[in-house]
Parts: structure tokens; sequence; C-alpha cells
């Protein structure tokens, strides 16, 4: 006998609902989750009160009483425990950009050079990548910490360029740069460049494909970075002066100096980072389909214009989401710093700072929100430049 569609369901039919379950189970779940926190939170309140420990961020407007060897930002010894966190978030910042600017730029070079038709080039790419990537980073921050910087010459024997750089085992000196007279001018003039560059290339992109023919953007911006910051010079004078360090007893005096900690941490993380995207840059233009560099070829574009116009545009679309993972690696890996005693915020904040005051769990919450907060903030600005470069289907 056949049932209608309208016929009522049976008792058990709601509970047999995929739908349902699936929202049940997934209450249960975070009523679980929660169940769990709240009762970490609470076992950790009452141990606290149990030992007399005072929990709660107060300290961190104590006086830290103790030196820092690099500071971004004034500081001194009577400064706050807060301060000293700042100056390390700044210090981790600062290993993390310029990390990621080198390795992205060795990187590059690299997966070019691992494709490249010279046999001599892309073997020495291959023996790179294949070496480095398979060394831990710490051995490697203290490979060019110990063997290469501490093997440094002293001060007065220090490794110098033009008179103007100088390196040797107590880091790297170069002129500072103080603002003089004709630094607005010369900051207009420059920001007056850059927007010229970006109405040069809008519009010829706009007419290269209206009309097919290509403009030299890259002359004209040249052009435009010489002339008007050049006439800014000659009208208001210069820019800056500059503090050249000069050897003075033991050690240089004046200019900025790069701390040793700094130099082998920089060098040791683009290094061991660059392998890993040098391969990412590889796997992703060998994606792009063979075809689209013949069809460059027969329309006469050069080897070098096809893979800067063609080739890496496309993928760019296969590189970006391993990429960001490379980035996210490099800035976690900073933390390795506080092995040779860089003052990050691992070193600073979650090393010194808490044995002076015991505060362990606000200090370590504190610092692993800092590097949540600082990986999110690279996830969302890669998959946000991801999303410009997809393709958009009509």
């Amino acid at each position: 006998m056949q049932t209608t569609a309208n016929a009522p369901r049976s008792r058990g039919s709601v509970w047999t609902d995929p739908r349902v379950r699936a929202w049940a189970f997934q209450i249960i779940a975070v009523a679980a989750i929660v169940a769990f926190g709240w009762f970490l939170f609470h076992n950790t309140q009452v141990n606290l009160e149990r030992r007399g420990i005072v929990s709660g961020f107060e300290f961190l407007g104590q006086s830290a009483g103790f030196g820092i060897s690099q500071h971004l930002i004034d500081y001194s010894e009577s400064d706050t425990y807060g301060r000293v966190f700042v100056i390390g978030l700044l210090n981790t910042l600062l290993v993390s950009v310029i990390g990621i600017i080198l390795a992205t730029i060795l990187g590059f070079i690299l997966g070019v050079a691992r494709l490249s038709p010279n046999w001599l080039i892309r073997k020495l790419a291959t023996v790179y990548i294949e070496v480095f990537r398979n060394i831990p980073p710490l051995l490697q921050i203290f490979f060019w910490y110990f063997a290469v910087m501490l093997s440094m010459p002293g001060p007065r024997q220090s490794l110098g360029l033009w008179d103007t750089f100088f390196i040797n085992s107590r880091g790297l000196y170069m002129p500072s740069p103080s603002m003089a007279e004709g630094f607005w001018p010369f900051l207009i003039a420059v920001l007056l460049a850059i927007a010229g560059i970006v109405v040069v290339y809008r519009r010829a992109k706009a007419h290269q494909e209206a009309t097919g023919e290509r403009f030299p953007v890259l002359l004209t911006s040249i052009a435009l970075l010489l002339v008007l910051p050049g006439a800014s010079l000659l009208v208001f004078g210069t820019p800056f002066h500059w503090d050249v360090p000069q050897l003075a007893g033991f050690n240089f005096r004046g200019g900025w100096v790069v701390i040793p900690e700094l130099v082998a941490l920089m060098l040791a993380l683009s290094i061991y980072t660059a392998a890993f995207i040098g391969e990412t840059v590889r796997s992703g233009i060998q994606a792009v389909s063979h075809g689209q560099t013949e069809a460059a070829y027969s329309l006469g574009l050069r080897p070098g214009l096809t893979l800067r116009l063609v080739v890496v545009p496309q993928a760019l679309r296969v590189i970006v989401p391993p990429l960001t993972s490379q980035y996210l690696n490099l800035t976690k890996n900073s933390s390795l710093a506080a092995g040779i005693g860089y003052p990050d915020m691992v070193s600073l904040f979650a090393g010194t700072v808490l044995n002076q005051t015991g505060q362990a769990i606000e200090v370590m919450a504190v610092t692993m929100s800092v590097y949540l907060a600082i990986s999110i903030s690279i996830s969302i600005l890669m998959n946000w430049y991801n999303k410009r470069i997809a393709l958009v289907e009509r």
C-alpha cells in the first residue's frame, strides 16, 4: 500500500534527520569546549588564591630595572614593563618585515634560476635549496651568529666600505639621517613622482589594451623619480644631514648600529625561508601551461618579457597560497631569537619580564595573543591579495 507525500512523519524521523543530528552534535561539542574552558579557568583561579599569587596586569606599570641592547623607541631602565612589551613587539615586527622582504626577493630569484636553461645556474640553485631547507633554522642562526658575526675583527680592524659603512664583531655601523631644511619639499616631490608613476601606469595599460601599443613606463617612471626630487634638491637644498660613524677609542660613535644578533637572525631566517619560497615559485611557474609561453614567443615577445608579462602573473595564483604559509613560518621562527639573545617578544617579555614578575599566565597569554594577531593579519592581507589576482569568470 503506497503512502502519500503529505502523510505525517513518524515520531523518530526528527532524530534521523541528518541536519538535526549535525546541529545537535555541534551544540554538544561547543558546550563541552566551553565547560572545559570554564573548568580550567576556575581551577587556575583557585590554585592561584591558595598560593597567594596575585593575578592581573598591574605589573605592566611597574619599573623594569634592566637594559635592552636594541630599542626602536626611547628607553631607560626606569621605564615600565609595558614599554618593554612595546619594544619587544617592535623588534619582532622589524625582524619579520625585513626577513619577509629579503626572503621573497631571494626566493623568486631561486625559483626562476631553478628553471634556467643554463646548467650551472640551475644546479647552483638546486644545491642551495636542498642544503639550506634541510638544516634546522636554529642551527643556521647559531652559525651566522657564532661562526660569522662573532668571528669578525674588532672595531679597530673593522671591514669598511667607502669609509661610510663598517662591520665588526659588535655589529654593522652605517650613517644615520637627520632632517634638513629641504626635507619637506623633497618628500612632497617624491610623493608627486609616485602619484605621476601611478597615473602613467594606468593610462599606459588602458592605451595598450585599446591599441596594443606599449608605452615605456619603466623609463618614464625613472625619469619622474629623478627629475622631481632632483629639482627639489637644486631649489631647496639637501633633505638630510648624515651622521657618519667615526672610530673613537675602542668603538664607533655616531650613526646607526645594527647589533650582530639582528644581522645573524635576518640572514638565517631569510636564507632558510627563501629555499622554500624558491620551490614554491618553481612549482607555480611550472603550473602555467607551456602553450602560454609558446604563444608569447609566437607574438615576438622575448623570454624576459614573456616571464614578466605572461608567466608570472598566472603563476601568482598558484604561488600566493603556499607563500602565505612561508611568511607565517618566518614570523613564528623569529621567536628563535631567544637562542642568541636578540631582544624580541619572546626573549624580553616571555623571558626576562616573566622571570622578574612571576606573572606566567598573563605574560604567556599576551605573548601568544600577539603572535596570533600577527599571523591573522598576515593571512588577511595575503588572502586579500590572492582574491585580487584570482581569475574572475564572466
